[in-house]
């Protein structure tokens, strides 16, 4: 009934749904998990993001120093942001009482920087992957930090196939589920630290905040 669609260009749609899910997510935040007001960041990043549909060249291939910067400016300021929540919320736990510390405002707080983490970090995979989506047609196989499926098996790989920025966000949420890549392996040193740091954010967010708010609740 449903077919695979394989993608010529990666659909710059994805990634801005995706960014704007993240906004929503850092916009529920109460105010005393984020930087300043809920409201700080959010504002930056939606201009960034309206920065990126500018900078962004409509060819196929291209190599633009004004989008990438425009790009990893955009994802680390959601990073931050969010280890930023993390780090409030953790420290609320370990510092404040049973009495004073509100369990239920807890997960969902939790959950919230669980999920903002999981964008963020297919994020940061999709753009560094080969030097950007706009470079990863042209990279050879040794280039690449990601071996997908796709270019493990031959006899299943579609000649037109590429990874798209939905592929990256599957990575992510798999890494963050498991703590460990799952069916698409990192190559490169510098995709192995960024899944390593993910897994840490996710482990802290579930592990700690968590399971320390369903005590609460108890």
């Amino acid at each position: 009934m449903f077919r695979n669609k394989h993608h010529q260009t990666d659909p710059v749609w994805h990634v801005q749904t995706a960014m704007l899910v993240a906004i929503g997510l850092q916009l529920a935040l109460p105010d005393r998990f984020s930087v300043g007001t809920r409201y700080v960041i959010p504002l930056v990043e939606a201009l960034l993001l309206i920065a990126l549909s500018f900078t962004t060249p409509k060819e196929r291939v291209f190599k633009s120093l004004a989008r990438r910067v425009n790009v990893f400016v955009l994802i680390a300021i959601t990073s931050a942001g969010n280890v930023y929540s993390l780090v409030a919320v953790a420290g609320q736990l370990l510092n404040g009482t049973h009495a004073s510390v509100n369990g239920r405002e807890l997960i969902l707080a939790a959950l919230n920087i669980y999920l903002t983490n999981v964008i963020a970090f297919g994020l940061w995979y999709w753009e560094m992957d080969g030097g950007g989506p706009g470079q990863r047609a042209q990279i050879a196989r040794h280039e690449q930090d990601f071996l997908f499926p796709q270019h493990q098996n031959e006899s299943y790989r579609h000649p037109e196939w590429k990874p798209t920025f939905v592929d990256y966000l599957y990575v992510s949420s798999t890494n963050a589920m498991a703590f460990s890549p799952t069916d698409t392996m990192p190559l490169s040193r510098r995709a192995k630290l960024l899944m390593l740091v993910q897994a840490t954010v996710s482990l802290v967010a579930i592990a700690l905040v968590a399971a320390r708010a369903v005590n609460i609740l108890r």
